[in-house]
């Protein structure tokens, strides 16, 4: 059962991502300092996009490099044969390590960093959130302009 203030949370970004990528096949990537937390948020995303009547697929790829990600997910997905993904206006949420790295940064509509503590955010994220205590997470605003391009960068 969600909280009244994680389920606002997700729903005004869930709104966000639509408003910004009404149609089509969309890419939506969640990301995190600890994994069980970016799963957790990526799994509540994607139930909150099919309770806003959006079809939504969540897929979770622990530490993937950019060969297998774009052959194994993203090109499947594009070409709508991976599976349970076939509808034309499906969103893909996926969360895994190094999704967000400078090689595919820019295969994503939309991208979500999940903090869980005093860690640097990733620098180039369209949103952060602080998952600290996960009853109630908040938004995160950082001075992205402080940070070094490589911050969140994995190898």
């Amino acid at each position: 059962m969600l909280s009244e203030v994680r389920r606002e949370l997700l729903d005004s970004m869930a709104r966000e991502f639509l408003h910004n990528s009404p149609r089509g096949r969309r890419l939506l990537a969640v990301e995190g300092e600890t994994d069980a937390l970016a799963a957790r948020f990526a799994d509540d995303l994607a139930a909150t996009l099919v309770d806003l009547g959006q079809p939504a697929v969540r897929v979770s790829l622990g530490d993937v490099d950019e060969a297998t990600l774009r052959a194994a997910t993203v090109e499947p997905f594009r070409a709508g044969t991976l599976t349970a993904a076939t509808d034309p206006d499906t969103v893909l949420v996926v969360e895994g390590r190094r999704l967000l790295n400078l090689s595919v940064r820019g295969i994503w509509h939309f991208s979500v960093w999940v903090l869980a503590g005093e860690e640097l955010p990733h620098a180039f994220v369209n949103v952060i959130v602080d998952a600290t205590d996960e009853a109630a997470p908040k938004r995160y605003f950082y001075d992205l302009c402080k940070l070094p391009p490589s911050v969140g960068e994995r190898r």
